[in-house]
């Protein structure tokens, strides 16, 4: 019998409340509030955000003491795991953990001398927190990043290594990995050799800095969704210069398409052509809009002409297929009816709420 096993089911789980990543377990989806975190009001409406989008956990920065009670106010009515992210003042990663954060986002490299970090580690097992070390092309620990002789993908493993050994010396598996780099390739590469050096350990997937909507998308789907059909990455966050909300769906597509996860309607439909007799971008551009308002796991086909149409999308839960001012109805690629131009919308949708 062939071995099914991928990199991330052989990952030791870590635990952030009650999110399981690593294991095997569901590929958990993350991002993280742009809000000030001292205005409690704001970042708690946007995690909620977040959390309706798709989220399982949310990050929420704590730059500096003042955030503290509003921290620990988010914290306490969120509906998810929260994520605090940390960075020079150790200080704040106690706090953090003190405050009701699941998980703590540090990179050793910048928190300090190694008793900084072995204070930090020791508030996370007290206070049942897990750890996401991140280690960045940008912040690399300064005698690792002076090395000539490595490459940056060899600079960000050697770091990575460095510090997860530390960290299980201590007695701390309750861990998660991160290496990122703004380019694709960089990615690639950095996180297959660390699912080869460290295979215990859960991966964090993200392209940093990656860019506005159209440049980002793009990156991302292009670097996760290598290391994801390789089998690597057990949580992922696509990073883009928008509203946080948009990275969500984003995330979900890249899942969705090579069948890890599902949420949500998935729409199929064709590129038009010179075949095409009816307007059909606006149809497609409209049932996209609708289905954002489900959450049924179904699959909705809005095809151009009869060549593309039942027969192609005979997968799809049920779909139009469009002709000269009307349309094909069918459900699994069985015709149902015909139905005229100005009611192809609300036909399709009749049958998808009957579903």
């Amino acid at each position: 019998m062939a071995n099914t096993e991928t990199p991330r089911s052989l990952t030791r789980p870590a635990h952030v409340g009650s999110v399981v990543i690593g294991g095997g377990a569901p590929i958990v989806v993350q991002s993280m509030t742009c809000t000030k975190t001292e205005d409690t009001e704001a970042t708690a409406a946007q995690v909620r955000s977040l959390a309706e989008a798709g989220c399982d956990l949310v990050r929420v920065t704590l730059p500096h003491k003042g955030a503290v009670d509003s921290f620990a106010a988010i914290c306490a009515q969120s509906p998810v795991p929260i994520v605090a992210d940390i960075h020079f003042d150790y200080e704040l990663a106690i706090a953090a953990a003190r405050s009701g954060a699941a998980k703590l986002r540090i990179n050793p490299g910048n928190i300090g001398s190694w008793d900084k970090v072995d204070a930090v580690i020791e508030a996370a097992g007290e206070n049942g927190c897990a750890i996401r070390i991140g280690v960045n092309a940008g912040s690399l620990d300064k005698a690792v990043d002076a090395r000539e002789d490595l490459t940056l993908p060899e600079k960000l493993v050697a770091s990575s290594v460095e510090f997860v050994r530390h960290f299980e010396a201590r007695g701390f598996g309750n861990i998660v990995l991160s290496a990122k780099a703004h380019d694709v390739p960089t990615t690639i590469e950095t996180y297959r050799a660390l699912s080869r050096e460290l295979p215990q350990v859960p991966l964090h997937l993200g392209v940093t800095e990656a860019g506005t909507p159209q440049q980002g998308t793009i990156k991302n789907a292009v670097a996760l969704g290598v290391l994801l059909s390789d089998g690597i990455g057990d949580t992922l966050r696509v990073s883009l210069t928008a509203d946080p909300v948009e990275e969500v769906p984003v995330a979900w597509g890249i899942l969705q398409s090579l069948g890890l996860r599902r949420r949500g309607p998935e729409l199929v439909s064709c590129p038009t052509c010179g075949r095409t007799q009816v307007n059909l971008i606006p149809v497609a551009q409209e049932v996209e809009r609708r289905l954002r308002m489900l959450d049924k796991p179904i699959s909705v086909a809005v095809m151009g002409c009869v060549v593309n149409g039942p027969g192609e999308a005979k997968g799809a839960d049920v779909g139009v297929a469009c002709g000269k001012g009307c349309a094909l109805l069918f459900r699994k690629g069985e015709v149902l009816r015909k139905v005229p131009e100005d009611a192809i919308i609300d036909e399709l949708f009749k049958e998808i709420d009957a579903l």
